[in-house]
């Protein structure tokens, strides 16, 4: 299960990632629905990043 979910993350950053850069450098406006996806991925990994410290520091903490 933890194998799904890093492959759908991964995908979804290199998509989004891709799809902003071409558009920056075409010059464009993104679209809004990539910008709600890029909003999205970076709150996913700002919550991922918090919840894993945690996890790390309770961890840590217990040893």
């Amino acid at each position: 299960m933890v194998e799904f979910a890093a492959l759908t993350y991964g995908l979804l950053a290199s998509v989004i990632l891709s799809a902003a850069q071409r558009n920056r450098k075409l010059a464009r406006p993104h679209p809004p629905m990539l910008l709600y996806m890029g909003y999205l991925l970076c709150g996913l990994s700002a919550g991922l990043a918090i919840a894993l410290g945690y996890v790390a520091l309770m961890l840590a903490g217990g040893a």
